[in-house]
This record gives C-alpha cells, sequence and structure tokens, in this order.
C-alpha cells in the first residue's frame, strides 16, 4: 500500500519531464512551428526585393561573374557566397534557401529555448519565447531568406556562450571564458560577413567575456592576450576577404571597398516623415515584446544572466539605428534578444503568452492578407515571355524584380541590376557611377524587353526615369502587366519583336 503520510516529492525532483522539456522535444516543436509558419512563401521567387538578388548574384558568381564589377551591391561577399550555395541545392533556388532558412530560424528559436532554461525559467517560457522569436520575423519582412535570418543564428550561439560567464566566473574557469570568448568571437566574425551591422553585437559578447575573465581574476597579461585574440578573430574572415580582393589588383580592391565602405556614407537620407512611419510600424509590431520584456524587468527574477540579455538588446539597437533608412528587415536582429529578454514574462504563465500570441497571430493573419505569394506565379509567367524575345540580347528590368533575370536566364547588361539602383532617388550619388549616362547605355542597346512598375515603391530618380518613359513611349509596347503589392509590374517588349502568349 502506498503511504499516504509520506512526503510529497518537490516540483521537479521525481516528475517526469515531458516530451517538450526535453532539447529533442524543443526542438522539433519549434521545427514545425517554423515550417508551419513560413511554408506560405515556399517557392515563391519575390518574397522580398533583397533576397531574390542575393540568390541571382549567387547564381552567376558560380557562372564567373566578378562581385562588385559585373555585379554591384553593398552587401559584404559571405552573404553572395551563402546565396551560391544555395544554387548547388537541387531546383532553381527559391525553394532551398528558403527551406535552409526555416532550418536556421528554428535552430535561433532552440537556441533562446536553451538560453531560457539556463536562466533556470520554466519549459514553457523558453517554448513561448523561441516560437516568439519564429512568429515575429515574417512581421517584419523576415518570413523567407532576409540576411538576419541567416546570421542571427550565429549571434544568438554567441550569445548562449555570453550568458554562461557569470557561473565561469563564480567558479574563476578562466581558461573556459577564454575558450567561450574564442567561440563566440568567431561566430561574430562569421556573422560581420553576411551583414556589417553584427560588429556591434560582437564588440558587446567580446566586452563581456572581458569582463567576466576580470572577474574571475585573470593576470592582466592574459586579459591582454586574450582580447587580442578575439578581436582578431573577429575581424579574420573579413580581413581575409579584405586580403583577397587586394591580391587581385587595384580595380578589384577599389570596386570592393567603394562598394562595402565609401557607398553607404553617399546614399541620400529619407524624408523625416517617412522614416517616423517606418519606426512607428516597426514599433508597433515589436510593442507585445517589448511589453512583455518591460513586465519581465519590473517584475521577474534579476539575474547576471538577464542584466546580460538586456545588454545585448542595448546594443543590437545600437546596431539597428547605425544606417538610418530603418527599413521593418533592419530590426530582425532585434527580435532574438527581444524575445529572450521576454521570457520570464512569459514565466508568469498563461495570462502573459496566451494575449501576446493571440496578438501575434492576428498581426501574422493581417500580412499573410495583404501579401499574396501567388503573385510570384505572375512573375513567372513574365519571366518566361522574356525568354522567349531575349534570344542573344539583354533584357533590362529598370524596376521591378531582379528574379526576372534569374527565372528567364537572360544576360544582365548592368552590373547595377538591383533595380533600386538606378531607378530610386535615394541612390542617386551613391553608387560610383552617374545613372542617368549608364541608363543611356543600356537602352542604346535596345533591350528586347524592359521591365518597370507604374507606381514606385520609393521616390524615382527623375533622370532616370524620364529617360525610360520617353524610351518606352516610342520603342516599346505594354504586353504585359502582372499584380505586385498594391502596384502593377509591367513588361514592355520591342516594337519590331513578335510576343508569344505567356502561357
Amino acid at each position: 500500500m502506498t503511504d499516504q503520510t509520506s512526503p510529497r516529492p518537490r516540483f521537479g525532483q521525481f516528475v517526469p519531464r515531458t516530451f517538450l522539456d526535453r532539447p529533442i522535444g524543443a526542438a522539433l516543436a519549434l521545427l514545425v512551428f517554423a515550417m508551419l509558419v513560413r511554408m506560405r512563401d515556399y517557392g515563391n521567387p519575390v518574397a522580398h526585393v533583397d533576397e531574390q538578388y542575393y540568390l541571382l548574384v549567387g547564381d552567376r558568381l558560380l557562372h564567373g561573374a566578378r562581385l562588385y564589377i559585373d555585379l554591384w551591391d553593398r552587401k559584404p561577399p559571405g552573404l553572395f557566397l551563402l546565396f551560391a550555395g544555395f544554387r548547388l541545392l537541387p531546383g532553381d533556388g527559391f525553394l532551398a534557401y528558403q527551406l535552409v532558412a526555416t532550418l536556421s530560424v528554428a535552430a535561433t528559436g532552440w537556441l533562446i529555448w536553451w538560453a531560457a532554461r539556463r536562466m533556470a525559467l520554466a519549459g514553457p517560457a523558453g517554448l513561448a519565447a523561441g516560437a516568439a522569436y519564429i512568429l515575429w520575423l515574417p512581421l517584419l519582412s523576415g518570413g523567407s531568406g532576409q540576411s538576419p535570418v541567416f546570421y542571427n543564428l550565429a549571434m544568438t550561439a554567441a550569445a548562449v556562450l555570453t550568458l554562461r560567464l557569470p557561473r565561469l566566473a563564480e567558479r574563476r574557469a578562466v581558461g573556459a571564458i577564454v575558450a567561450s570568448g574564442t567561440v563566440a568571437c568567431l561566430l561574430a566574425g562569421v556573422a560581420i560577413q553576411i551583414k556589417y551591422t553584427p560588429l556591434v553585437e560582437g564588440a558587446f559578447f567580446g566586452l563581456a567575456h572581458l569582463w567576466y575573465l576580470w572577474r574571475a581574476r585573470a593576470r592582466i597579461v592574459a586579459m591582454a592576450a586574450a582580447a587580442s585574440l578575439w578581436m582578431a578573430l573577429g575581424l579574420l574572415p573579413t580581413a581575409l576577404i579584405v586580403l583577397q580582393y587586394w591580391s587581385k589588383g587595384p580595380a578589384a580592391f577599389d570596386a570592393f571597398w567603394f562598394a562595402n565602405f565609401t557607398s553607404i556614407t553617399l546614399r541620400r537620407g529619407y524624408p523625416v516623415a517617412k522614416i517616423i512611419g517606418r519606426l512607428a510600424g516597426i514599433g508597433g509590431q515589436l510593442l507585445p515584446l517589448i511589453a512583455c520584456a518591460g513586465i519581465a524587468w519590473r517584475k521577474g527574477p534579476s539575474s547576471p544572466a538577464m542584466t546580460l540579455t538586456r545588454l545585448w538588446l542595448a546594443f543590437a539597437l545600437v546596431a539597428f539605428a547605425m544606417i538610418g533608412a530603418f527599413f521593418d528587415h533592419y530590426a530582425l536582429p532585434l527580435v532574438a534578444p527581444l524575445a529572450l529578454a521576454a521570457a520570464p514574462a512569459f514565466a508568469m504563465g498563461r495570462r502573459i503568452i496566451l494575449p501576446v500570441f493571440l496578438i501575434g497571430a492576428g498581426l501574422f493573419v493581417f500580412h499573410a492578407a495583404t501579401n499574396d505569394p501567388s503573385e510570384g506565379d505572375g512573375i513567372r509567367r513574365m519571366a518566361r515571355v522574356m525568354a522567349s524575345v531575349d534570344g542573344q540580347q539583354c533584357p533590362y528590368v529598370f524596376a521591378g524584380d531582379s528574379s526576372l533575370y534569374h527565372l528567364s536566364q537572360g544576360c544582365i547588361p548592368t552590373a547595377y541590376a538591383f533595380p533600386s539602383s538606378l531607378s530610386y532617388e535615394a541612390e542617386r550619388g551613391a553608387i560610383g557611377v552617374d545613372e542617368r549616362a549608364e541608363v543611356a547605355r543600356i537602352v542604346a542597346h535596345r533591350p528586347p524587353a524592359i521591365v518597370t512598375l507604374d507606381d514606385p515603391f520609393s521616390p524615382w530618380n527623375a533622370a532616370t526615369q524620364g529617360l525610360i518613359a520617353h524610351r518606352l513611349a516610342t520603342d516599346y509596347r505594354l504586353v504585359m502587366a502582372v499584380p505586385r503589392e498594391g502596384r502593377h509590374e509591367l513588361l514592355y517588349v520591342r516594337r519590331d519583336l513578335p510576343v508569344p502568349s505567356p502561357q
């Protein structure tokens, strides 16, 4: 018989953990959730204007194109090498990078779960924090393959290592702290070669390791040596890239340096009203997580790990503010530290978790209703028409989707194939060439097809748009229009060319 008078075991002492409390269970749950959240855009060639260009460049690099000379952009080479790797997978590349992005998002969510468990928070709190990260990415244009979707994984892994530092310092585990800093800074260095802004977060990880190295009573010489090692490793991937371009000669190096470090300083600012609107939109999307982070700060348990999480968030905010354009996807690096900072609020139970996820689900449904992935089908049809008229000549996408080059397998008439480079006012004078002269050169070769928009996403570059409008009116006819985010993408074909059916 059971002894009714025996003391009951304390919670967690003998009660077996549920499947979701185990690492494998949490990982599988977050992976399934990530697939459900992101599957709507699987295979969509126009999920976002940025990533379709990354794929185009990655594909052409495999066919001999020279980055910054044959195809121009401001992003570091690591990002394009990543997308070149995706082209080695089966298919046209879109589904491949989107599936890898799903794995990256699920893994980042799992690391957030793991970090919450390291903070001694209950399993449901960590699972909610990881799921919040997954759910909030699409609300900020991160539902497919934006660059932070990939480098957030490295930065969150570095953050998990950083959160261990208080315990290591208590044990005076100097060697373990040095090893942790080595890995964290190398992860940051890899992230920097996907986008340069993780440099700020990487600096935080290095400083945090240095602080706790001092708390562990390390010698000054050891601290100096460790700091030098960490800085060197954080800069190593970028240094290797710089040396590679240096070895290619002055032309290649100058093109690399201008694209990566000079051109951003020449970019024109956006109107104050537009910046305020973007910030309001970002703040509104993130408000539920911000509120939870605030509740956690006021009512949650205080710990060194939570302090480190909030500092990570603060440094991520600095990186977000650095560029100044404040597009919604620039806020994607904030989501991981914000979700982790909110985890103590999630530990308060359903009264917090339920309303937050109801709001998140509502925002997700709203975004899904206003972004139609079937628009990609129209772009694929447009690409087939382009391919049928191209011949040996290059079509020109003045404004619209650069994925048309990839889908039609047409040649590219300019190094500035990212459409906004030559078509929008914000880039005027910032890309290293006279935009009007470059567009005049392109149209002088009489492209068989020209693509533009009936309404721009940003103010036109008046000089280049006027040139295109004149040429379209005199030498081209409109043969196709497809819906694109409340506008229409327009395909014009030269008047002397026959136009087959897009079917």
